[in-house]
């Protein structure tokens, strides 16, 4: 299965799930948001961290 058949059955099966219409003019759009976010999230999970490290208890801004 390729990638863009896996995220189109990714975005059936979400769609269906929260019963939330996605025409086909979206899809492309849809698609397109997902791998980026996939992306990103790779980019943050492939990040290493020290066993030792500590979630922050205050955050600022």
């Amino acid at each position: 299965m390729t990638v863009e058949k896996s995220l189109d059955s990714y975005i059936d099966a979400v769609a269906t799930a929260l019963s939330l219409p996605v025409e086909e003019a979206w899809r492309p759009a849809v698609r397109a948001n997902l791998e980026v976010s996939l992306r990103l999230a790779r980019l943050i999970d492939e990040f290493p961290l020290p066993d030792e490290t500590e979630p922050a208890s205050i955050y600022t801004a």
